[in-house]
């Protein structure tokens, strides 16, 4: 993903790249999601939890809208939402709902104020700051790293040497794990065209609701996707070729991020420190009970889409994802060069990107080590 793509299905905007004549110079709004979910519809939730008896409003908001998908690398917001986490810290201030299938819709909503804070990939967070010449988000925290994979048919594929030549499928030219994937490419000294896939590997953008009905086709002989896509290639008879998390330091690589409508951040620093309160909270809760947790994820999952995911998908899924307050920063960074490596991205200014002033006065406050922005600050 940037380490973080994704793909969309019917009802998804037009793919930039294309709309623009596979222009590089314009690739930048390429940068969509990836692992964060599936085409680019908003679904509206204003259903209210429990507000405690004698709790105050909040900088004096009636309400603060989240904004998250649909997906387990969106634990943080998954877990305190079921868990009634985010009310709690925002008192009498009602903490409103909005789930998403597509970065493109969530940035459009926070910019458009339908929503305040929101869980995003990095791919769109990039993709949004640059596009608004530095004026509309900032990355206020991290939220988890990992669930990216790359999933073979053992019958065609027995090691990475043997990914040459072969059909490997990512969510979406210019998403997170695509990027990920020409980037891993090159490393090997292979050759691909970008923008057409084609090369010494042959690199099939498929959506990731579609994918694992097409792996299970033979259609491809690969993908590398991130969760629970890849547990669902795994279930079709799959094997875990590449865990992404291998490749980088610590093997650790953001997955998704905390962002603000800047002016909301001005305006209501008080309702956002809430907010990274309740989401510092639940991340703690959640890697003290990694099994209550994941049963909360899912069944605000069910809540969301009508369906849970079943166990053998669930179980490995989760297992691969890391929940953590750190917005790696430099891994960012380094997702937003590879992008520019393949010819997908202008260079970036990131300066500004971030600002984790309220997320370490509040890890300060829990007696916690605070996180570093690699020098993509506001200061």
């Amino acid at each position: 993903m940037l380490p973080q793509l994704r793909i969309r299905s019917a009802g998804r905007a037009p793919n930039p790249f294309f709309r623009r004549g596979l222009a590089v110079a314009t690739a930048l709004p390429l940068l969509t999601l990836a692992a964060c979910g599936y085409g680019s519809q908003a679904k509206d939730d204003t259903s209210s939890q429990k507000i405690a008896a004698g709790a105050k409003k909040i900088d004096g908001l009636d309400s603060v809208k989240i904004g998250y998908f649909g997906n387990l690398t969106h634990a943080t917001a998954l877990v305190g939402r079921q868990q009634g986490i985010f009310q709690k810290e925002l008192g009498a201030t009602k903490a409103g709902y909005a789930t998403f299938n597509a970065g493109p819709s969530e940035i459009e909503a926070l910019n458009s104020g339908s929503i305040d804070i929101g869980w995003i990939g990095p791919s769109p967070a990039i993709n949004g700051y640059t596009k608004s010449d530095g004026k509309s988000l900032r990355i206020i925290g991290g939220s988890a790293s990992g669930g990216v994979k790359l999933v073979v048919d053992p019958k065609k594929i027995s090691s990475l040497k043997d990914v040459k030549g072969k059909k490997i499928a990512t969510p979406q030219l210019g998403n997170t794990q695509d990027v990920a994937f020409l980037n891993w490419i090159a490393e090997q000294g292979w050759k691909v065209d970008a923008q057409s896939g084609k090369g010494d590997v042959t690199v099939v953008r498929s959506d990731n609701k579609v994918t694992p009905d097409v792996f299970k086709a033979g259609s491809i002989d690969g993908a590398w996707v991130p969760e629970p896509t890849a547990s669902k290639l795994v279930a079709e008879g799959g094997k875990v070729l590449l865990d992404e998390a291998s490749l980088w330091p610590d093997k650790k690589f953001v997955i998704t991020n905390i962002i603000v409508r800047q002016s909301f951040l001005k305006e209501h620093p008080k309702a956002v420190e809430a907010v990274l309160k309740a989401s510092v909270e639940t991340n703690q809760w959640i890697n003290a009970n990694s099994g209550a947790a994941k049963a909360a994820a899912n069944k605000q999952l069910e809540a969301d889409s009508g369906k849970a995911l079943p166990a053998k998908i669930l179980d490995p899924a989760w297992k691969s994802i890391q929940i953590t307050d750190d917005p790696l920063a430099a891994t960012l960074n380094a997702e937003a060069q590879h992008a520019v490596k393949a010819g997908l991205l202008k260079q970036p200014d990131l300066k500004g990107i971030y600002d984790l002033t309220i997320l370490n006065k509040v890890l300060r406050a829990e007696g916690r080590g605070t996180v570093d922005d690699a020098g993509l600050g506001t200061s």
